[in-house]
């Protein structure tokens, strides 16, 4: 694969090397320091003029620092006349702030507009992501935007890990992810619920009413993300109740920040599963029911067809997993 580089901000290195190892190249030489004021600095250690550069760099950790070093990155490589920067953001920070969703809240910000902002103005041509939060974020962007799907990773846990999945139920745990939820109960052949969820505050679930049948089945939550895992763990005793033998969450995106470990270590999940979009070592290590799902080949592919010209979305029905 000639006239292409591959970098990786500090987000999360160990993805970024398991991308440049499938596609037989190593990553791109980069410093990334802050000054005693905490300004971030990038310096690109190596000949950019030319090239197609992708820039891997996911919304975790210390967000707000890692996004800023993504835009001085892609702005560093564009004013070094790279031909084309992409910026490679597994799970796309800020996702969630995507709309004024209630009354009263008129001077909520719409902060996934900014960032997509933020990437364009700093010279990024295109977008590769996963699993964005609301598909609509991508006309938020004036640049193409490819929003892949964890979905055949998915799938191909789900027929290998389960024995019982042909006797299963996939639940979305709010009406937003039916969509998802349908589209993988498609594939296998099973049916689906959701649970509707009604919220007193952000992070916070007040009630929940679940519409399926999940009695005597194992019952499959199916989400994008979890963040302090509120929503998860009233779902898993709403499904308990309902008389689901076993439980397990595939989510894509597992934030695991304040509370969510205890939560998930107290309730009555057989497994917790998740993409590697975002680092999961430290946590596994002080939860076991979490495990992980490598989704570096889908990300390498669809950077190997991108640089090659070809298409992207006929990777999902044809990508070897």
């Amino acid at each position: 694969m000639p006239n292409i580089k591959i970098f990786s901000g500090s987000s999360h290195q160990d993805l970024s090397q398991k991308i440049a190892d499938r596609l037989g190249l190593e990553l791109g030489k980069v410093v990334t320091k802050k000054f005693s004021n905490q300004e971030t600095c990038v310096e690109i250690g190596e000949s950019v003029r030319g090239e197609d550069v992708y820039i891997v760099q996911s919304g975790c950790g210390e967000i707000n620092d890692n996004l800023m070093e993504l835009l001085i990155m892609i702005n560093a490589c564009k004013i070094a006349s790279a031909s084309r920067v992409t910026a490679v953001i597994p799970c796309f920070p800020y996702a969630r702030q995507d709309k004024k969703d209630k009354v009263g809240r008129s001077r909520a910000p719409i902060s996934a507009k900014l960032v997509a902002n933020m990437l364009s103005v700093s010279g990024a041509d295109h977008i590769i992501t996963m699993d964005l939060h609301a598909s609509q974020i991508q006309g938020f962007f004036d640049i193409p935007v490819d929003n892949l799907y964890a979905e055949p990773a998915v799938l191909k846990w789900i027929k290998e890990n389960i024995p019982e999945w042909k006797n299963c139920t996939i639940v979305s745990p709010d009406a937003g992810g039916a969509k998802r939820v349908t589209s993988i109960a498609d594939r296998l052949n099973v049916d689906f619920a959701l649970i509707h969820k009604e919220r007193k505050k952000a992070n916070e679930v007040d009630r929940m009413v679940l519409v399926g049948d999940v009695r005597d089945r194992v019952a499959i939550l199916v989400d994008d993300m979890a963040d302090t895992c509120g929503t998860v763990c009233h779902a898993v005793d709403k499904l308990i109740s309902a008389g689901a033998v076993k439980v397990y969450a595939i989510l894509t995106h597992g934030i695991f920040s304040g509370p969510a470990i205890s939560r998930i270590n107290n309730a009555c999940f057989e497994a917790v599963v998740v993409t590697n979009t975002i680092p999961q070592e430290e946590k596994m290590k002080h939860c076991p029911k979490i495990q992980v799902i490598d989704i570096s080949m889908i990300l390498a592919e669809a950077i190997r067809r991108t640089h090659n010209g070809e298409s992207v979305s006929y990777l999902f029905s044809h990508v070897p997993l």
